[in-house]
């Protein structure tokens, strides 16, 4: 397998990872905030669309008018791409997330890695990037909201993992799972009181 199919592949892989922290969920349960800053599992997927659409859209010449208020940011409202409005349904959102895919691995198939693209978010000195640049890039952001979302789901259903069916988690039960919380927070209780 060549560079440019290994990357695409793990792009992949953080793609399918975060979708399927929504299977299986309500509405209320794919948009409700678990964190204090509102993080939820429908706007991480609302979120990594307009990333994938920014990136390998515009800065590559292939604009895409829907990424234009993400690229543009004008702060209207703050984090509006990180939560789904009540009109919005899931299935727009993951329909979105899937065409921005379709644009994105075009984008990909299409441009060699070394291929220059310019950022104009970015600070002036990094502006200028390569294909490969912004596939390591748009990889690590979306394996890390992919992690947001393992936690994320937890919190709703303890539902954890890579993906449904392989999980990469020991086979315990949940006995073994509260004692083996319990002995880290003795581990922590521990080490804060040296």
């Amino acid at each position: 397998m060549d560079a440019k199919a290994e990357l695409r592949r793990d792009l992949q892989a953080g793609r399918d990872a975060l979708l399927w922290k929504l299977e299986g969920l309500s509405e209320y349960d794919v948009r409700r905030p678990m964190t204090p800053t509102g993080t939820n599992l429908l706007g991480l997927v609302k979120h990594l669309a307009f990333v994938e659409l920014g990136y390998f859209g515009g800065v590559f010449g292939r604009p895409v008018p829907e990424a234009q208020a993400w690229i543009d940011d004008d702060g209207s409202e703050p984090n509006w791409d990180l939560w789904a409005a009540a009109d919005e349904s899931r299935r727009h959102i993951v329909e979105g997330y899937r065409r921005a895919w379709e644009h994105a691995d075009t984008t990909i198939e299409s441009l060699p890695l070394d291929a220059a693209g310019h950022v104009p978010w970015w600070r002036p000195e990094r502006r200028d990037v390569t294909l490969h640049q912004i596939l390591v890039h748009v990889i690590a952001e979306t394996h890390r909201h992919a992690g947001h979302a393992d936690i994320v789901r937890e919190l709703i259903d303890g539902a954890a993992g890579l993906r449904a069916g392989g999980d990469n988690l020991p086979d315990v039960d949940q006995a073994w799972w509260a004692g083996y919380r319990d002995q880290l927070e003795r581990g922590a209780r521990e080490a804060a009181a040296r």
